[in-house]
């Protein structure tokens, strides 16, 4: 991830869509540095941060905290300068309540305990604060990819709105991404099972593509990206989820 997250296509793709959707919903994030006399900027917590890409592009005011269980990627966020971090895992955050303005829970959920981690979610967040979740889409994609993440679970929809509610957040907008590619992805996963010996260890799909292909599904999915969060796409490999927390 360290290597690959600053080009490769999912990862660009994904930071793009977190910005959209949190610049979306009012937060500024990004914008000004630390002491430049600049509006502070939302506080942010990256809960699952991993190396620390998407909370470096966000968070440049400072005002964003890292939490994950891994000492070496919290320790290759610390060089990319990232300050306020911590080791815990997403179903319990040394964190204050009531602490954030915008909480981030990229592809994380499907690790954990996900109710747990979603009423933390919760309690971080101010009232009026705002969550960003992506997670893995549809049961039926399941495949080695999965097992070698270390996943639970894939998600419907309906199964990820149904979580936040219970922990009390408000779905603001829902849609899935990755649409352009949801039929080579799921013909890649269906290849997989079929030519995957049995005596094999699960590999992940993170294939380094030549770099022409590579540009141009990140142009590509920039349009993509755009358009999901301007409408809610009705199919994709993942879902993303922007969530309220009440103000009341």
């Amino acid at each position: 991830m360290y290597r690959l997250e600053a080009t490769y296509w999912w990862f660009v793709a994904r930071r793009r869509l977190v910005g959209l959707l949190a610049r979306k919903c009012g937060h500024r994030a990004g914008e000004g540095a630390p002491g430049d006399g600049a509006d502070p900027g939302p506080a942010i917590a990256d809960v699952g941060c991993g190396t620390g890409a998407t909370l470096n592009a966000l968070a440049c005011t400072g005002q964003g905290v890292g939490a994950d269980i891994s000492d070496v990627a919290l320790r290759m966020c610390a060089e990319k300068g990232l300050k306020k971090l911590v080791r815990a895992p997403a179903e319990a955050l040394p964190l204050r309540s009531m602490q954030f303005d915008l909480a981030l829970c990229l592809d994380v959920l499907e690790h954990v305990e996900d109710g747990a981690a979603a009423r933390e979610l919760y309690r971080i967040c101010r009232p009026g604060g705002t969550l960003i979740v992506t997670v893995p889409a549809y049961r039926w994609l399941w495949s080695e990819h999965d097992q070698a993440l270390g996943h639970r679970r894939r998600y419907r929809a309906g199964e990820l709105r149904r979580l936040l509610e219970a922990a009390g957040f408000r779905i603001v907008k829902m849609t899935h991404v990755l649409s352009l590619l949801l039929l080579p992805i799921a013909a890649f996963r269906l290849l997989q099972r079929v030519w995957r010996r049995s005596d094999e260890a699960p590999k992940t799909a993170l294939i380094v593509l030549p770099r022409p292909l590579n540009t141009l599904l990140v142009w590509i999915l920039a349009l993509e990206m755009r358009l999901a969060a301007a409408i809610s796409l009705p199919f994709g490999v993942s879902i993303a989820c922007v969530a309220r927390r009440p103000e009341a």
